[in-house]
Parts: C-alpha cells; sequence; structure tokens
C-alpha cells in the first residue's frame, strides 16, 4: 500500500490539542496518498497516514491506520502502526504467524511486531517504510527497508520527536525550521557523496536503510543495524553462479508482480532492464506494458559520450519486440521538461536534479494512465559491474571515489569560511573503513570489493531516491528486482575476477543467456537518457550566473564570485573537457546550483 506517514511523540506536550497541527502535518501527503487518510491521536503520541489505493484490490485488503489492544487507556498498552511500501513475502510471514489467509498487510506487520518485537524487521522482504507507538513502555521504532527504497525522516528535540515520510511533514510542524547546514554544503552541492541518514538541513535526519531507531524519552533515538552485507568464500563455479543469479532474479520478479491488474516496465533495451522486463513477461504473457523515454531533440543535438553511446529508443522497440510486450515510448520537448521541474522539486522537498529527474517524471506519469504497478532494472551497474569507470585502472588506483572523475567540483568555489579541506577524504575513509572484508582477499579482487561499495553508497541512494519519488508522486508503485537483499547478498560475494570476467556485467549476460535478444547482449552500456540541448546548457549557465552575482540571490556570499564566473565562462564557451561524475555535459555540473538555490528560496530555507 503506497502512500505516506508522518507522527508526533511528545511527553511534555498534549498533543490532543494540537490536533490540527498533526491533521496539517498529515495532509502534506495528500499527492502520494490522495485516497484518503486518517490521524490517530492520543495525549502524548500523534500518528497519520495517508492512502493510496491500488484498482483491482479489495477493501479486505487495505491496511488500516492503526490497531490497537485492550487498555486502561489511549495511552497504555496500545500499539499503532503505520507504513508505507509493499511486502512481498507477506504471504509466509502470514503463515509463519498462523494467522488466515484474509489477514491484511497491516495486520501481519503488527503481529509480527508484537510476536518478534524490534527484529522483526529482518523478517520483511520488500519495500517499507514505517512507524510503530508501543504505548505498553512508550517507545517509538522507525524502521525502513534493506536497500533503503522508501524514504523515512526525523527530526528530535528536546521532550520530542517528529517524522515523516518526506521533509515536508516535518516542516508543516512549527517546532522545526528549515535551515541549510552550512557544514554539509558537500553534500548540498554533490548529493552522491551524502552518507546514509544525513540532509543537509540541520536537525533532519533520515532513517538509514536496514536499520531500525528506536526512541524513548529517556533515551532519545537509538539507531540499530537489522541487516548487513556479510562477505563470504564464492563456492560456486562460473556455470552455477550465473544459473543461481538468474533463478534469484526470477523469484524476485515474481514475487515484485502485483497480485491482480496490468503491470508496466521500464525498458531501455540495456541489458538490466531487459532482463527484468523479460521475466515478467514470461510470467504475464500478453500483459506486460514496456515504456522507454527519447527526446524530440536528439536527432539534432544526441552526441554519443562514453557513459550514453546512442539512444535508447531503437533497441527498447526491439527488445519489447523480442519478449512480445505492448510498448508505448515517449517523447518529451524542453518545454514539457521544464513544465514539470517545479513538481520534481515538490516531489522531494529537498535538491533536486532538474531535467533528470523531469523525463522520469513525464515517463512515469505515461506509465500511470496503464498501470499502478511497474518494474524496473534499476541498481544492476551498482552489484554487477556496469560503469565504464570500473575498467579503467588509473581511476581504480585512485585513493577517493573512483566515480568522481576529474573535474571541477562546485564545493571547490565556497569561501574559505564554508569550505571544508578534506571533507571528501574522510567521507571516503569512513566508508573504506565500513567494507565487509573477506578475510584472505587480495589484489583486485579485494579493491575492486571496495570500489563497489562504495559505488553502493551515496551513486546508488541518489538513483533509488529519484526513482521512488518521481513514481510516488504520480502514484505509481515502481519496483526493483535487483534490489532484493537476497539477490544482493549473493552478487556481493561473486568475486569480480568471475562478476566481469568478459566486461561489463558479464556474469548478468551469462545468467540471461537465452532470453535476451543479441542487440541487448552486444549493446554497449548505456544510462538512464538525458537531453542534450544547447539552449537548456546555456539557460543553466544564465541560471548560475544570477545565483553567484545577484544581489538578492540567498546563495551569493557562499561563493568566491570571481572564480565561479571563471568557470561559468568556461563552461559557456564550452571550453571545459573534464570528465564529470556520470558523464554528464560540463553544463550539468550546475544542476546542484540551480536546484539548490530554488529549493531555498521555494521552501524559505535560511541560509545564515
Amino acid at each position: 500500500m503506497s502512500g505516506g506517514l508522518v507522527g508526533w511523540i511528545d511527553l511534555e506536550r498534549d498533543l490532543t490539542d494540537r490536533a490540527d497541527v498533526v491533521r496539517a502535518m498529515t495532509d502534506t501527503m495528500c499527492d502520494r496518498g490522495p485516497d484518503g487518510g486518517a490521524v490517530h491521536i492520543t495525549r502524548h503520541a500523534a500518528l497519520g497516514h495517508r492512502r493510496r489505493t491500488a484498482p483491482g484490490v479489495g477493501e479486505g485488503r487495505q491496511p488500516a491506520l492503526f490497531a490497537t489492544r485492550c487498555s486502561p487507556s489511549p495511552d497504555e498498552g496500545t500499539v499503532v502502526l503505520v507504513y508505507d511500501g509493499a511486502i512481498y513475502n507477506l504471504a509466509a510471514v502470514r503463515r509463519s504467524l498462523g494467522l488466515p489467509p484474509v489477514a491484511t498487510d497491516i495486520d501481519v506487520l503488527l503481529h509480527a511486531y508484537l510476536t518478534h518485537g524490534a527484529d522483526f524487521a529482518g523478517r520483511l522482504v520488500g519495500a517499507f517504510a514505517m512507524a510503530i507507538w508501543d504505548g505498553r513502555d512508550r517507545r517509538l521504532l522507525l524502521a525502513r527497508d534493506h536497500l533503503g527504497l522508501k524514504p523515512l525522516y526525523y527530526h528530535p528535540y528536546p521532550g520530542g520527536i517528529l517524522f515523516a515520510s518526506l521533509p515536508r511533514g516535518i516542516m508543516a510542524n512549527p517546532l522545526f525550521t528549515p535551515r541549510l547546514d552550512r557544514s554539509l554544503m558537500t553534500i548540498a552541492l554533490q548529493p552522491r557523496l551524502t552518507l546514509a541518514g544525513e540532509t543537509p538541513l540541520v536537525g533532519l535526519h533520515e532513517v538509514k536503510p536496514a536499520h531500525v531507531i528506536t526512541y524513548t524519552p529517556d533515551h532519545g533515538p537509538v539507531s540499530r543495524a537489522y541487516w548487513r552485507l556479510a562477505s563470504e568464500p564464492h563456492e560456486h563455479t562460473p556455470a552455477e553462479t550465473a544459473e543461481r543469479v538468474r533463478e534469484l532474479l526470477h523469484d524476485a520478479v515474481a514475487g515484485q508482480l502485483p497480485a491482480s491488474g496490468p503491470c508496466g516496465a521500464m525498458l531501455s533495451g540495456g541489458v538490466d532492464s531487459t532482463s527484468v522486463a523479460a521475466l515478467a513477461a514470461r510470467l504475464l504473457p500478453h500483459a506486460l506494458d514496456t515504456y522507454c523515454v527519447e527526446f524530440d531533440s536528439d536527432k539534432a543535438h544526441f552526441a554519443p559520450t562514453e557513459l550514453r553511446p546512442d539512444v535508447d529508443a531503437p533497441y527498447a522497440a526491439a527488445a519489447a519486440e523480442h519478449m512480445g510486450s505492448r510498448h508505448t515510448t515517449l517523447t518529451a520537448t524542453m518545454a514539457d521538461l521544464l513544465d514539470v521541474i517545479p513538481a520534481t522539486r515538490r516531489a522531494r522537498d529537498l535538491p533536486g536534479w532538474g531535467q533528470f529527474d523531469a523525463s522520469m517524471y513525464l515517463l512515469f506519469r505515461r506509465m500511470r494512465q496503464d498501470t499502478t504497478v511497474a518494474l524496473s532494472g534499476e541498481a544492476a551497474d551498482e552489484f554487477f559491474g556496469g560503469y565504464p569507470y570500473l575498467f579503467k585502472p588509473e581511476l581504480i588506483r585512485r585513493d577517493t571515489f573512483p566515480w568522481l572523475g576529474d573535474g571541477p567540483k562546485l564545493a571547490d568555489f565556497l569561501v574559505p569560511e564554508l569550505a571544508r579541506d578534506g571533507d571528501e577524504k574522510a567521507r571516503y575513509a569512513q566508508l573504506l573503513g565500513e567494507v565487509p572484508r573477506l578475510p584472505g582477499e587480495a589484489g583486485p579482487d579485494a579493491r575492486m570489493r571496495e570500489v563497489l561499495y562504495l559505488g553502493m553508497a551515496g551513486p546508488l541512494a541518489v538513483v533509488l531516491d529519484r526513482k521512488e519519488r518521481m513514481s510516488a508522486a504520480q502514484g505509481l508503485q515502481v519496483r526493483l528486482p535487483f534490489c532484493d537483499h537476497r539477490l544482493v547478498q549473493y552478487v556481493w560475494n561473486v568475486p569480480w575476477s568471475m562478476k566481469c570476467a568478459g566486461g561489463l556485467k558479464s556474469l548478468l549476460k551469462d545468467a540471461m543467456a537465452g532470453l535476451l535478444p543479441p542487440a541487448t547482449l552486444t549493446r554497449q552500456k548505456s544510462a538512464y537518457p538525458h537531453v542534450q540541448n544547447p539552449a537548456h546548457d546555456q539557460a543553466l549557465v544564465r541560471e548560475a550566473t544570477w545565483i553567484v552575482n545577484a544581489s538578492e540571490s540567498p546563495l551569493r556570499a557562499m561563493f568566491d564570485a570571481p572564480r565561479l564566473n571563471d568557470l561559468l565562462k568556461r563552461i559557456g564557451a564550452n571550453e571545459l573537457r573534464a570528465q564529470l561524475p556520470g558523464g554528464a555535459s560540463a553544463a550539468q555540473l550546475l544542476v546542484q546550483l540551480v536546484e539548490l538555490n530554488a529549493w531555498v528560496r521555494e521552501y524559505r530555507v535560511s541560509v545564515s
């Protein structure tokens, strides 16, 4: 059940007197849950939920917004649960608890908690964010799925805590004032460097993937991991490994198909999306719709790059014909993209990605006309080794993030009092310290384990966040079979020397042999498309120039204007030849600056 949740716990205030604030917090989730909602308010605990109902699902399958046990008062002995997401192993959990087949997902989750306590989250497979207020011991639990597919934010303060699916739910409470954390300008200007749990707002945190946060008035929020990657020797032969990967991916796809109604799939014609769509097409013969996006300016302006050597549309159409899906290609114009960028910002509540968000928003809007559930091949690159930089020894050997490239960074142009020398290196060192090591592993396999872990941190979170926020804003549930944590765990332990012995994602290609068309198997890696349009690039330069120089610009005082103006002139004259993260054009370096400025102004974020 998709939607949005909010909550407020405070043992010093009577929240029944603040019902209007709780409802205002809940109403901020209306776009994620337009089909109704409710709040549960007691003296010291308030939880709200907005729901989006899937067509064809009986009312008995709808989650209740809260559940209670017999108690002497509304505050004592009451357990209240709200959640957003989908549990893919619901039937297995239901059976393990001895519940009847008619038990709803919310009933199953509640009984799982009552039976197993905080450990219940580790028994789930799915994409979820949930909050449980246990009035028996005045304890709040916030839980998030293994890979962080569903969002959940929180703001602790003396005497209480606020939480919500998106920051706006917390911003709607007068106890929180949005203020830019000037010590975290590094991640505000390069979100791929964000560590799990961080946000660019003072006092706003995100529940880490695979973590449960326990909050009590006496101890505050305490975060505990319920799952971590584990490094173990890999005993299977290459043939056995490919067979096991196919089994795990097949099971993940099968488990994520909707119980009823139509199903869609994103299809680029590359290995990742075609693998997922092809498996779904076999499980849903003649019932799968596939979708691709292209730009009307591609014929005039598309130029091959290392990460985007060609356009997706012809490959996607050929793959759809091969698997027998009904296929739609959405052609987006520059005007289309610019028109929805404000909506993409509202879908995030945090600085966005401009046209990268907009094209996905448009694609999901088109898909939502036909279905409420869709599959995506996202994240295979991070797990199976799908990026060109992974095969460049000069980048792999660097004592920093190999995906950063060699171009300028916006953080390098901050004024001295905001510059944090060594911050990037400190983040790199922290992540290296978290890598699950395999005793005795050395050489290229050991280094590539580090490199893949680095890619599974901030860069993966960026693409997963974009997919969730843009789809949820449309009422579309996009499910990601490659993010099934059991598949991730297995692939993590396949040595690099086996995983990519034949080049990018050779293991995945071997696993899907016989199912994919030859053009897909031989196609070069091509990342999610972005528009190449000189007019758009120049617009970014103009906007960035205003931000740096205009007296009314809220960000002006943060940057060394002469140095940044020089960079903008070089970008505008097409004189910057550096390699940038993701293979983006030089002007795309400015997206984070432009979007940060728009966010600060729209959300009235204090920058002082």
